[in-house]
């Protein structure tokens, strides 16, 4: 049984540099205490910038200078907790770190409510008076946008106040996922033992033999369903909290609210939602179907999902050689995309290792001014390369907007937010596709490809439906509970896969998988970027350098525009449901190649 390894028995290598944030801990320390006592650059134009456009200007320009501090601050603490969450030190900063940051966006909560006390009239007349307030454009015009939403000013200081309170739904769930929740070991049938953690099991969830999938499967469920009630009550205050927000903010219902925060409408979150579970589900049945067929199951389970169609082969490759692959499938996007690229996987930007107390799955965390940070854990899988090649397709983006935009400008709608990370999955797909002869590399890329459309279109589109009705029931007075949670979860399960596969009690604890109930309406839009995605990468193809330009402008534009205007400058019209039939119509085609070459 191999051992997992504590964080400090980590080869350094495989550890990213936190020293490119702060060279010691001490520096983090003396920092954390500065942006404390230098908030004052910023709160000492308190009842000013509503009269004075100079000074707002300049309180914007403080506010910035005091976030992009912030933000390493507050990324140095979220790193160390995320590489081993069992450390009390890491524990303690995370705790630190998150009481400051809400004491701080407390008292700047006075910018915004200043800002809409004013009107366009007088917007309008700040801007000919200081020209560099163009700068904060959109910043002033999304505000705005939400002066009908806003409290008094006292009553958004409070909330504020209550940042650390608000996210401890969040905190609670990944400290215990890190720290508390243990599985056992277990056993399959030739005697040999297995020991299993959340970052291992998505290992053993795509393994090529039943037994050891199926057995991995049970022991992972059988301890989720341990921890179901608290989590379930972890979730539900969460909803609570969102719910009890919006009704305080006279929207009609925290969709509602958390949409508008992302620029999508309730008619485009509807559509990317209801057009994929309704024509997807036919394509991923036959997927289904074809699985259980190739791998002569008597019956098809939920823990066979992630089984390999072709068992006996599955590709591994090195760390280093999955960046030189990488590398090489990216060069269509050019010089200033390159050096990125190999600056990520040659500079310790990611931390790959596997040890005790690091957080599962992967993200790219992305600090103003310094450097993107990569979680991600290696197994020497070729599917590693594709995690690690969406993980910096994430840095890449905001190296570049965070090189031609100012903070507040950097960051885009979440709707568009996993474009270019699928993008440069779907480029190395392609790549590899081209390159290789091999009748079954080429036939497991295809698999890799309809991976990625099963991960965005079915996994978070899951998550998606599941929160679209959560929100719906928490709305209506319904309580939220674990069983209202596993009869929704296992419920829907049933209808998106109809008699291809057979929906355990385990499948319904799916949803204690991911934090992302924990970020608002996150899950659907990984969705949208990958419909975006989509229809670039075929624009790439076909057209070349023009739509190569189209995306590298859309990338450095960051926050500028809203997302559907930030896609159109990609190159796709996201106003009809026309990109998200071609995506799943695509799917809808891999299925086919796979059919006929079985």
């Amino acid at each position: 049984m191999k051992k997992t390894l504590t964080r400090s028995e980590v080869p350094i290598e495989e550890t990213w540099n936190l020293k490119d944030l702060f060279e010691t801990e001490e520096a983090w320390e003396r920092e954390l205490g500065a942006v404390q006592n230098d908030v004052k650059s910023v709160t000492h134009y308190k009842g000013r910038i509503s009269k004075d456009a100079r000074d707002m200007l300049d309180c914007l320009i403080a506010n910035d200078a005091l976030n992009e501090r912030v933000m390493r601050v507050m990324t140095y603490a979220h790193l160390q907790q995320s590489e081993d969450g069992t450390n009390p030190i890491n524990q303690a900063r995370a705790a630190r770190v998150s009481s400051v940051m809400s004491e701080l966006k407390s008292q700047t909560a006075f910018i915004e409510s200043e800002i809409l006390e004013l009107n366009n009239e007088t917007i309008t007349s700040f801007l000919n008076e200081e020209p560099r307030l163009e700068e904060f454009l959109k910043t002033l015009n999304d505000l705005l946008e939400l002066k009908p939403y806003r409290l008094s000013s006292d009553a958004e200081e409070i909330l504020a106040a209550f940042g650390e309170v608000h996210s401890a739904p969040y905190m609670i769930y990944e400290r215990s996922k890190t720290s508390d929740m243990k599985f056992t070991s277990f056993k399959t049938d030739d005697g040999k033992e297995h020991h299993l953690t959340f970052n291992s099991f998505p290992t053993y969830e795509g393994s090529a033999h039943t037994d050891l999938r199926r057995k991995a499967y049970d022991a992972f469920v059988s301890t989720l369903n341990q921890y179901k009630n608290t989590y379930a009550a972890t979730y539900a205050t969460e909803i609570k909290k969102q719910v009890v927000e919006a009704r305080l903010r006279n929207y009609e219902s925290a969709t509602q609210m958390l949409l508008h925060e992302q620029q999508v409408t309730e008619e485009m979150y509807n559509n990317q939602l209801n057009i994929i579970l309704t024509e997807l589900a036919p394509h991923m049945r036959r997927y289904a179907k074809l699985k259980q067929h190739v791998l002569g199951l008597e019956k098809m389970t939920f823990a066979d999902l992630k089984a390999p169609l072709d068992p006996n082969f599955d590709p591994s490759t090195t760390y280093e050689e999955a960046s030189q692959l990488m590398l090489d499938s990216l060069k269509v996007m050019g010089n200033e995309y390159m050096d990125i690229i190999e600056k990520g996987v040659q500079d310790r930007w990611v931390d790959r290792a596997d040890n005790t107390g690091k957080r599962s799955g992967a993200f790219c965390s992305s600090p103003y001014g310094v450097h993107p940070y990569i979680l991600m854990t290696w197994n020497d899988s070729m599917r590693n390369a594709f995690t690690l090649a969406h993980e910096l397709g994430h840095a890449a983006h905001f190296v570049l907007s965070g090189r031609y935009q100012r903070i507040s400008n950097t960051r885009p709608s979440r709707y568009f937010i996993e474009a270019p990370s699928t993008m440069n999955e779907m480029l190395l797909s392609q790549h590899i596709l081209e390159k290789s002869t091999d009748v079954r590399m080429r036939r497991w890329v295809v698999l890799q490809s309809l991976g990625t459309y099963y991960h965005n279109f079915v996994t978070h589109i899951l998550e998606g439906e599941l929160q679209r009705r959560v929100y719906e029931l928490a709305h209506n007075g319904t309580p939220i509970t674990a069983n209202l949670l596993c009869e929704q979860k296992k419920e829907l399960l049933q209808q998106f896969w109809g008699d291809a596969v057979e929906i355990d009690e385990g499948a319904s604890l799916t949803w204690m998988r991911q934090p992302h109930y924990y970020m608002g309406l996150y899950p659907y839009t990984y969705s949208a970027g990958l419909t975006a995605s989509t229809a670039a990468a075929q624009m790439i193809k076909e057209e070349g350098q023009p739509a190569v330009d189209r995306w590298l402008s859309a990338l450095k534009a960051g926050g500028t525009l809203k997302p559907l205007d930030l896609m159109k400058l990609a190159g796709v019209d996201m106003t009809t449901s026309e990109p998200i039939k071609k995506a799943v119509a695509y799917v809808g085609t891999l299925v086919d190649e796979l059919e006929t070459s079985f």
